[in-house]
């Protein structure tokens, strides 16, 4: 066998992203659980292996899979355009036991208000870490904005599942377990524009189609801002749609009646299992490599791209996750 050659392209995916199904192959690969579990460094010998492929050195006997395998670790474990090593909650491979475990317990102790407070606080938390750690661009965000985001969508959170809470008091049982959904989809439209407010001042770099930079976006960021938003509160109308309804039936039989404590762990096993389909499958809704149409953009940016590059006529950029 002679050497890998130095034409893989893997700064892209390895899968088609102009597809959904090439997106969800790449992201059911991006969050898979295992990764957690790889040692710092089984993470730093996959950094060197991509980092080493990309200025043109090939790791003796590399095959094209083990260096695939290696982009996937190296991404799953480093911000795309910081390079700072994420920790280990913020990274989207944590996505699936974390939120498990947090959305098994706000959809369980939905009843009282000091439960519904403390696991929409605990969420809250997981989310701020995942958003900052998941953020598009390199742009600096400062510890006041980021306690401002924080204390801002927590806040949020917490109205709205008691608002929502006292509403329901009169209402069938069913319709109350609905309430840490409704509370999640509004602090998710709270804290994501929030701890992103950086690049809604400053913008998120575009870039032509080879990856040179053009440039900062309001535009662009506004946009990969809202397509976040929306994949979030997709991922969780599964988890938190399906188990409610099957264990509002369930907690009438007489199994879980004479068996009440198995209720909180069957509820985190339902929510865990519709999660490990939700979080790829949502994150794919949109390119990660997302595009805009130059003639969308600022005009200053736009006149700047059009007078340098004159034949660009669509930009990207990271959206972020």
């Amino acid at each position: 066998m002679g050497e890998l050659p130095l034409d893989i392209n893997i700064q892209e995916p390895r899968w088609d992203q102009s597809t959904f199904l090439g997106r969800a192959r790449h992201f059911f690969t991006v969050t898979d659980p295992r990764n957690l579990l790889l040692s710092g460094a089984q993470l730093e010998a996959s950094r060197n292996i991509v980092q080493n492929y990309r200025a043109g050195v090939v790791t003796p006997g590399l095959t094209e899979d083990q260096l695939w395998r290696a982009k996937y670790v190296y991404d799953s474990a480093f911000h795309p355009d910081t390079g700072e090593k994420v920790v280990l909650i913020g990274r989207m491979s944590a996505q699936v036991p974390m939120n498990m475990m947090i959305t098994g317990c706000m959809l369980t102790f939905y009843r009282k208000t000091p439960t519904v407070v403390f696991w929409q606080w605990v969420n809250q938390s997981f989310n701020a870490v995942v958003n900052y750690s998941n953020r598009s661009g390199d742009a600096p965000i400062t510890v006041q904005q980021l306690g401002t985001a924080y204390v801002s969508a927590t806040t949020g959170a917490v109205a709205t599942a008691l608002g929502l809470k006292s509403l329901t008091k009169h209402l069938p049982p069913l319709v109350g377990r609905f309430v840490p959904f409704a509370a999640v989809a509004a602090a998710n439209c709270i804290n994501i524009p929030l701890m992103r407010q950086r690049e809604l001042q400053v913008g998120i770099p575009v870039t032509d189609e080879a990856g040179q930079r053009l440039g900062h976006s309001v535009t662009a960021a506004k946009q990969g801002i809202f397509q976040v938003v929306v994949s979030r509160i997709c991922m969780a109308i599964p988890a938190m749609a399906i188990p409610p309804v099957i264990m509002n039936s369930l907690e009438k039989k007489d199994f879980l009646k004479h068996h009440p404590w198995l209720g909180a762990p069957l509820q985190v096993g339902l929510v865990g299992f519709c999660l490990i389909f939700a979080t790829p499958l949502c994150c794919a809704l949109f390119p990660q490599r997302s595009s805009i149409q130059v003639n969308r953009l600022e005009p200053e940016l736009r006149a700047q791209i059009q007078e340098q590059n004159p034949g660009t006529e669509v930009v990207y950029y990271n959206k972020g996750l």
